[in-house]
């Protein structure tokens, strides 16, 4: 068992290091899974290239497991590109907080719709457009309530939902 262990944390540790940055710098950016894998040059299977995206959109705050609560604050990061007298360029990551309740969020249940009944759930999706639909589709939604913040593809997609 540690052997397999083992194997999944260098696994997933080589998966990180050859794609991990592509995969957040894209998915910032606003690419789709499906996007993101056609881009990457190191071969990668979809399910750990949405794996990244859901972990990525996780940890800045873009999707929320529970409902954001009063007072609680949003750590977000970004990179600042930087050059120095020698015209070396780096990149240093800059991090803010923010109340929680600045963003607004949506409630949504695409995991529970998703594998409750597939066929109705796509047949419900086909209103949006290629990209919504593969945004949404490309995301590990589980099967509880997920919170999302409401940017202009959320608010995008649950008003065609509608």
């Amino acid at each position: 068992m540690s052997e397999n262990y083992f194997n999944k944390a260098l696994a997933d540790f080589t998966n990180d290091f050859a794609i991990g940055g592509a995969v957040r710098h894209l998915a910032d950016k606003g690419f789709t899974v499906k996007e993101i894998k056609e881009r990457l040059d190191f071969p990668a299977p979809i399910s750990k290239v949405s794996e990244l995206v859901w972990k990525h959109l996780i940890e800045k705050g873009v999707v929320r497991l529970s409902p954001p609560e009063e007072g609680e604050t949003v750590i977000s990061s970004e990179y600042i590109k930087e050059q120095n007298s020698f015209g070396k360029t780096s990149f240093r990551r800059v991090t803010k907080s923010a109340p929680a309740t600045d963003s607004k969020y949506i409630k949504c249940e695409f995991g529970k719709e998703l594998y409750k009944d597939r066929k109705a759930f796509e047949d419900k999706i086909r209103v949006l457009d290629t990209r919504d639909r593969d945004y949404i589709l490309g995301l590990p939604w589980p099967l509880a309530p997920v919170w999302h913040v409401a940017d202009e593809r959320m608010k995008r997609i649950m008003e065609k939902m509608i």
